[in-house]
C-alpha cells in the first residue's frame, strides 16, 4: 500500500528535521479530531506493545486543535479531520511529513428506529444535529450534504449545532435532538444508522501531521499507514484511504 511506503520515508529522514527534539522523546502528546479519538484509543495500546513508545491522546475539534497549536500548544503530532489544517501547518513551517491516514463517512444516525434519505426528507423531527461547519470537517460535510441534498434551507429552523462532532452525537443520545449527521465512526453499532452517499459531499480525508521531531511520534506516524492499523480503523467505520 503506497501510504506504507510514505510514511518508512518520513521515519527515514525525521532525524534530519530541523526542529529541536521534545523532552521525553519515549513518548509523545498527539492532538486527535473528536470523531477519531475513540478509533486512536483502539490504536493506542496495539502500537504501544509493538513500539515500546507511549502516547497521550488529546481530543478536540479540528479546528480548535489547529487554533491551539499555532498558539504553541506542546502536541507532537496532529491527526485531523482534514487536509486543510495539516496543509496550513506544514506551510507556516509548523509541521512536516503529512499524509492521510482515515477517509471520514457521513452518516444519519438516531438511538432508535430506522432511518434513510426519507426520514430527513420528511422533516417529521424538531431536531437536527451536526457539527458547527466553520469547526469540524464533519460539520461541513453535513452541510454539503443537506445543501446537495436541496435541505439546508428547508432544515434551517430545525438544525442544532455541536463544536464537533461528539458534542453533535451527544445532543441526538441526549433526546435533545431526534436525528444526527454524525461521523459513521460514531453510528456505528449504536442504534439506527444510513450511510449516506460520498457523491452528497466532497471526499472526508483525514490527514495527520508530524509537529517535531519526536521519536515517538515518527513511529506513531509510521504505524498509522501499517495494514494491521488501517484494518483496525476500516472495522471502526471509515473508509479506505486512498493509494
Amino acid at each position: 500500500m503506497q501510504i506504507n511506503r510514505r510514511h518508512m520515508i518520513l521515519a527515514a529522514l525525521a532525524g534530519a528535521m530541523p526542529w529541536p527534539a521534545r523532552a521525553g522523546t519515549d513518548q509523545a502528546l498527539v492532538a486527535v479530531a473528536t470523531n477519531f479519538a475513540k478509533t486512536a484509543e483502539k490504536l493506542r495500546p496495539v502500537f504501544e506493545a509493538q513500539s515500546g513508545y507511549k502516547i497521550t491522546l488529546a481530543n478536540g475539534s479540528t479546528g480548535k486543535l489547529y487554533a491551539q497549536i499555532t498558539n504553541g500548544a506542546p502536541y507532537d503530532m496532529l491527526l485531523a479531520a482534514d487536509q486543510l489544517r495539516p496543509h496550513l501547518l506544514e506551510q507556516a513551517g509548523l509541521g512536516f511529513g503529512r499524509l492521510t491516514y482515515a477517509r471520514g463517512l457521513l452518516a444519519l444516525w438516531q438511538p432508535d428506529g430506522a432511518v434513510d434519505e426519507a426520514t430527513l426528507r420528511a422533516g417529521a423531527f424538531t431536531h437536527l444535529a451536526i457539527a458547527n461547519p466553520a469547526l469540524a470537517p464533519y460539520g461541513l460535510a453535513a452541510r454539503e450534504a443537506l445543501e446537495n441534498m436541496g435541505l439546508w434551507q428547508v432544515l434551517q429552523g430545525k438544525i442544532v449545532m455541536g463544536q464537533n462532532v461528539g458534542q453533535a452525537f451527544a445532543l441526538v443520545a441526549s433526546g435533545n435532538a431526534q436525528l444526527g449527521l454524525v461521523a459513521q465512526s460514531y453510528a456505528l453499532g449504536q442504534g439506527a444508522g444510513w450511510q449516506l452517499p460520498e457523491a452528497f459531499y466532497n471526499p472526508i480525508l483525514q490527514d495527520a501531521v508530524l509537529l517535531g521531531e519526536n521519536p515517538a511520534a515518527v513511529a506513531f506516524a509510521t504505524f498509522l499507514g501499517s495494514e494491521a492499523a488501517q484494518e483496525i480503523i476500516r472495522n471502526a467505520g471509515y473508509g479506505e484511504v486512498p493509494a
